[in-house]
This record gives structure tokens, sequence and C-alpha cells, in this order.
């Protein structure tokens, strides 16, 4: 037996992954750094996004590599068949989704992160520190007491999910977490607006309610929450039986931007007991904007709010967040005794609450530091301005799409988000939203509103400027007239030149 350990520790002599050669590991690494930096400096002189070719698929589908390659070469294979086909949501052509642009700043910070390999889970340790104060920061922006907690999470559809846990074990108590809903959890419900994000709905699934538990209430002429609506099938809801527990309200619909009435629907959740809840994915940080922060009247009021600093906050991917007003409430959701995780005190151990309390996840990547960055670098004035202009910006395209008779303006604009289509059927404006993204000029996406297929742009990154608009709006009309047969002139800005 000592001979066998013998052999296997000769075998791996050397166990260690750092490089031998640090000084070449560094001048790669700082080619890497320069690489990256190019690509976001000279993001215009590519397209925004294209399709991959065949052959570059087939060239990823290899074995699982047994042996070791050059760190050289694996670089090579990802500047070549990855880095020239990512989403393209750096660029400010990209309209399509609400993805935010990232910035150089939370780039290195990621590298940071990285580099110190925090597990933020738990523990006494300066990364739990960096959150908490992010956490701080939020719960003075929003207005909320002292007590409130937060949590980095993936995104705002793990943060709306651990929104209805923390709401499903403040109306059904502790022991649903040991028994499960039970009977009397069959009968809750749960309402948000028809134009609330799908994974709502999912998240009741996977909280146990299922999704017919979420009453989804129509909306009014501007697209929000029906408030009486709301209202009236609560009342229903109530007279049958039913025990209404949740309600959560949308700053910033997927479709077109939305915001509910977040005043008028915390009256009503504080009136009738309901947890208040608010999907604040990418409107939520529109309170950093003077000019924009009066339309998110009542979500001071919210019992919780979810949102991602990775779309109008501009920090690099992922970087959701969920505030919750009662960090107790919050705690009793997800807290569990275990003695691998018991507290001391003193030493590595000490601190409470750790993250792992407030959250399914027990490993944890350190999303705080790159926002971190991005909000002591910046500050929140210029985010703020930053979010402003983009509203502009969408306003500004509204302007193009009523002033050309070849567009139709689909929604009217509340934020950034603006919906329209080119003077044809369905068929031809989906195959303009494909010919645009295949072109490599922008990145629109679409969504249908009012049985209409909407060419939808979704203006959030920071680079985006009106030449940009320009190019989506020239691109629009030069491929409708190509599908529609329409002889007309019209030139679509060169990618260099958008």
């Amino acid at each position: 037996m000592n001979e066998i350990i013998r052999n296997t520790l000769a075998g791996v002599a050397n166990g260690s992954l750092d490089p031998q050669d640090w000084s070449e590991f560094r001048a790669l690494a700082h080619r890497m750094l320069d690489d990256a930096i190019d690509g976001i400096a000279n993001v215009r002189a590519r397209p925004v996004w294209q399709p991959i070719p065949d052959a570059v698929r087939a060239a990823m589908r290899t074995d699982l590599p047994r042996e070791a390659s050059d760190l050289a070469e694996v670089y090579r294979e990802f500047c070549e068949h990855v880095a020239p086909y990512a989403t393209g949501n750096v660029h400010p052509g990209f309209m399509g989704w609400v993805h935010g642009g990232g910035t150089a700043v939370g780039m290195v910070a990621e590298m940071l992160a990285a580099g110190l390999n925090a597990n933020l889970g738990g523990r006494d340790h300066m990364p739990i520190e960096v959150e908490r104060q992010i956490v701080a920061w939020m719960r003075g922006l929003f207005g909320f007491p002292q007590g409130a907690s937060g949590i980095f999470v993936t995104g705002t559809s793990m943060a709306n999910l651990m929104a209805v846990l923390v709401a499903r074990t403040s109306a059904l108590g502790a022991p649903a977490r040991q028994y499960g809903i039970g009977n009397d959890g069959a009968l809750f419900t749960a309402y948000a607006s028809k134009a609330a994000h799908g994974c709502i709905s999912r998240a009741m699934d996977i909280a146990g309610f299922g999704t017919d538990a979420l009453r989804k209430i129509d909306v009014d002429a501007d697209h929000r929450i029906d408030v009486a609506a709301l209202r009236a099938q609560i009342a229903v809801d109530r007279d049958v039986g039913f025990e209404p527990f949740l309600v959560t309200a949308s700053a910033g619909t997927v479709d077109i931007g939305a915001i509910d009435d977040l005043k008028a629907v915390a009256e009503l959740c504080r009136a009738e007991g309901i947890w208040f809840h608010v999907d604040g994915a990418f409107g939520a940080l529109a309170i950093l904007s003077s000019e924009v922060a009066p339309m998110l009247e009542g979500i001071e009021l919210a019992d919780s709010i979810a949102l991602d600093f990775h779309k109008w906050g501009q920090v690099p991917y992922d970087a959701g967040f969920l505030l919750v007003r009662d960090g107790e409430r919050h705690r009793q959701a997800f807290a569990q005794p275990a003695a691998y995780l018991g507290r001391e005190a003193r030493g590595l151990a000490a601190g409470t609450v750790w993250p792992c309390d407030l959250g399914p996840d027990l490993s944890r990547g350190f999303r705080a530091l790159k926002t971190w960055f991005t909000l002591k670098t910046f500050g929140t004035d210029r985010l703020g301005a930053v979010i402003a202009r983009s509203c502009a910006l969408a306003k500004y395209l509204e302007t193009r799409v009523l002033a050309e008779p070849r567009l139709e303006l689909l929604a009217f604009v509340n934020l950034n988000i603006v919906c329209f289509r080119y003077r044809a059927d369905d068929a031809v404006n989906r195959e303009i939203v494909a010919d645009v993204q295949e072109s490599g000029i922008a990145a629109p996406s679409s969504t249908t509103l009012d049985g209409k297929f909407a060419i939808r742009a979704a203006i959030v990154n920071h680079r985006t400027a009106e030449s940009d608009i320009d190019a989506l709006v020239a691109a629009v009309i030069k491929f409708g007239a190509q599908r529609t047969g329409e002889l007309i002139e019209v030139e679509a800005p060169p990618l260099a030149a958008q």
C-alpha cells in the first residue's frame, strides 16, 4: 500500500495547476486583457450579431479533453470560435432584449473577483461586507427600513421565485417548509397582470402552488394592471374560499415597459393583508434618474423588490438582486440549521446573518464586487443620466416611426421600449427582424401586441446613440421594401459608421 501511495505521489509531483512559467503566463494574460479592452473600444467596427457557421459549431463538438493543451492554443480557439459569435449586447446596435451593455470597469472587476475566488455563501470575510454594503445602499435608495434584507442572485427570474417563497412562508408559516403547502396552500392565490413576465407563472409552479393559482388580470389602456379588476378578482376569490396571498406588480413590463400603478396596488394589498411584490427587472433602477423616478411612486411601499443590475445598471452578467422589507421573514423562508454551517463567536465562522440564510445557494460567486465597482466608479447620478438618455432615445425612435409613412407605431412609449412594424403583414415583419439581425446593422427582437407581430427595440446599452437609431430605421425600411417589392432607395449606414 505504501508503495502504491509513493508511486501515485511521484506521478503528480507537480500537483499544482499554477503556471510553470509565470512570466509567459503574464504576457499572455496581458494580451487577453488588451484584446478584451480593444473589443469593447472598437465594438462599432464589427457586426452586432452574426450567424454561427456550421463549421464553427462542428469545431466545438469535440470529445472530452483528457490531455493538457497549451493555453495559447485554447485562447486561439476562443478568439476564432467564440468571441465573434456572442449575443452582441455589448454593441450599441443591440436593441433586441433588455440586456445591459456592461462596462470595461465591470469587466476588470469580474477579473478581480475571479482572482479572489471567494465563496459568498457565508463566513466572516470582506467580500460579504461588500455585498452587505450594497444591500444597505439599496435599502436607502428604495426607502426600506433598517431591518430590510437583500441578496444577489443570478437574475430577476430567481429573485421573483424567491419572493414567492418568502410570501409563501409568511402566509403559511414555517411548517410549510417541512410539510409542504398542504390543503391550505392549495387554496392560496396570487395575482399579476396579463403583461407580467412569464417567470411569475413559473415561480408559482416551482413553489408548489401551480400556475392556475396565478390570476392574470387584464390591463388598462396604458397596459398597466387594471386595479379595479384586481380588486374585484380578489373579492371573488375570497367569496368562494380562496386565500389571496401575493400580488406582483410590474415596474417595466417585458413587452412595452409599462409601469403598473404601484401606489394603488400597494394600498390595495395593505387593505387586504396581501404580500406586495414588485418585479422591477429593469424598471426599478429608474429610481436612479430624477427624471424617470416619479413613475415609480409607490415602490417604496413594496414588501419585496426584484431587479437586475446587469440591465440598466450596466453591470456585466449576471447580477440579479432581491430586496425584502422584513429581513426576519426573509430569513425564515430559507435559513436551515446544519452543523457544518454553525456560527461561532470568533474566527472565520463568526458573524450572522450569512447570505445562505437568505436564499437557496450555499456556493455563491462574488457578484457584488462588479456592482460595487460600477456604483463607486460612475456614481448613481451618472447611471441615472444614462437611464434618462435611453428613454430619450426611445422617444427619438418613436418620432422617427411616426414621421415615416411606411412604419406603424404599435404602442405608446413608456420608458425605453419601442414596438413598431413595417406596414405589411406579420410574415413580412417576421422576415424583416431576421434580415436586420443577420445584416449585423442592428439586433431588434419581436413580440405580439393586440394580435399584431411587432418589431421591438429595447434601448438599454449606454453606448447607443441617435445614429444607431437611424441605422435601425433605415435597415427596417430597406428590408421591408425588399420584402414587399417596393422601389425605393434607402441607404443603410455601414457598420463602421454606426
